[in-house]
């Protein structure tokens, strides 16, 4: 940490699956999925202050203009960690928007697993991970994964979660079509449509090698894609691009849309998908991701 503070990565969350079950007594969703985050995304930085401020800069912040900083999961990450750990420390946060908002990539719930990780630092905070865990799911379902980097089984509501596979390397494209996806709107249509699901099964992600990768995606899928297509057909052409790309492994939405992901062994190819998509003026990103 430097006088002028530090910086957090907020990196792309990814769904490489998503299993949706049945509304439980607490209003959510048991899910089963397996999280994987790229290297790229949003990036939290923070400095000493009297008090606890806000500010979104980045090519995505005019789309936060209108959010009141209390609203803001960020601002909230830092209020909870305050009130919990019994410290009146502020911190002027800077929130850089480089993903695309309410886009299935968990930039507001990266953003806040990484604010309350950078603001451990700053304010040099004694909590167990356990007891951040416990703050991170109040903040959001799927804050307490993205307080991770590597790969995660993710289960319950997002509360449970456990060490996923260790993957063979991995590149990404993500491709979003300028479209904001509301998450609620897809799962309410996600429920009209199962009255009575099944409880969601992890996959078996078991791989070390790019055919049992593939095997596996194949194995899985995303519950909410057809909802999501159904409210904007676009997501279904993105991903028939992103799956006939060369070198394209499997292609998907993640989360409830609508950023749609292809993966690759190699970074050239992936980020020859992603300058493919962006000639067609969508949004798009090519990665690598933290495999392990």
């Amino acid at each position: 940490m430097t006088a002028a503070g530090l910086q957090w990565a907020a990196p792309a969350k990814i769904n490489l699956y998503l299993h949706i079950g049945p509304v439980r007594a607490d209003g959510l969703h048991d899910l089963a999925s397996l999280f994987v985050f790229a290297k790229g995304g949003d990036v939290i930085h923070v400095k000493e202050a009297k008090s606890l401020s806000l500010k979104v800069t980045g090519p995505f912040a005019p789309l936060l203009k209108d959010v009141a900083p209390h609203k803001n999961l960020v601002f909230r990450a830092g209020e909870l960690l305050a009130r919990e750990a019994g410290v009146a420390a502020g911190a002027a946060i800077t929130l850089e928007k480089n993903l695309p908002v309410a886009a299935g990539v968990g930039g507001g719930s990266a953003d806040a697993a990484a604010a309350l990780r950078a603001l451990v630092k700053l304010w040099n905070l004694s909590i167990s991970e356990a007891a951040l865990l416990r703050l991170a799911f109040e903040l959001g379902a799927d804050v307490p994964a993205c307080l991770a980097r590597s790969p995660v089984n993710v289960s319950g509501a997002g509360e449970r979660i456990e060490k996923g596979s260790v993957l063979p390397p991995l590149w990404i494209a993500l491709v979003n079509p300028r479209v904001e996806m509301p998450t609620g709107p897809i799962f309410r249509a996600f429920d009209a449509a199962h009255l009575s699901p099944s409880a969601p099964r992890l996959a078996d992600f078991k791989v070390v090698n790019y055919a049992q990768l593939k095997q596996a995606m194949q194995g899985s899928r995303n519950d909410l894609e057809a909802f999501a297509i159904e409210r904007a057909p676009v997501i279904r052409e993105v991903i028939e691009n992103l799956a006939a790309a060369p070198g394209s492994i499997a292609a998907r939405m993640s989360g409830s849309g609508a950023t749609c992901f292809a993966l690759f062994a190699s970074e050239a190819a992936a980020s020859r998908a992603a300058a493919f998509a962006r000639a067609r003026g969508h949004w798009a990103m090519a990665s690598g991701l933290h495999v392990r």
